[in-house]
């Protein structure tokens, strides 16, 4: 709107844009584009993707088997499953063909969130005014 040179506008160069919204080119460029083929509104509004930006590696079936070795006795010479481990295990068992150590966090944080458990090692301590 503000590049607009017609009436009620006001005429702003493109470098004027870009630098009043802190924005680049690029998203200068498309934004246009989008506005010229598909109308307002689709500028103003956000589009759902087809498909996720990557695939889930764990689905129902493969997180439950993650969980219920998160919960099972760690390997001899550690108390606790480490992410690490659990990266290297559900490949081992072949409930993934891979997956790294990030994803494991991910899943285990978003079944574990309203829990805390000592015993599998995923709970941070939780802070008391003291400590």
């Amino acid at each position: 709107m503000k590049a607009d040179v017609g009436e009620g506008g006001e005429g702003w160069s493109d470098s004027k844009i870009i630098e009043a919204l802190e924005t680049s080119p690029s998203m200068l460029y498309r934004v246009r584009k989008q506005l010229v083929e598909e109308g307002f509104e689709a500028v103003l509004s956000r589009k759902q993707r087809a498909t996720p930006a990557v695939p889930k590696i764990f689905d129902g079936e493969k997180e439950a088997k993650l969980i219920a070795l998160t919960c099972s006795k760690p390997p001899k010479g550690y108390v606790r499953w480490t992410l690490r481990l659990l990266e290297e295990k559900v490949v081992e068992l072949k409930i993934v063909d891979k997956a790294s150590d990030n994803t494991i966090g991910r899943v285990l944080k978003k079944t574990f969130s309203n829990r805390t458990s000592e015993s599998n090692g995923l709970s941070r301590p939780r802070r008391t005014a003291h400590s």
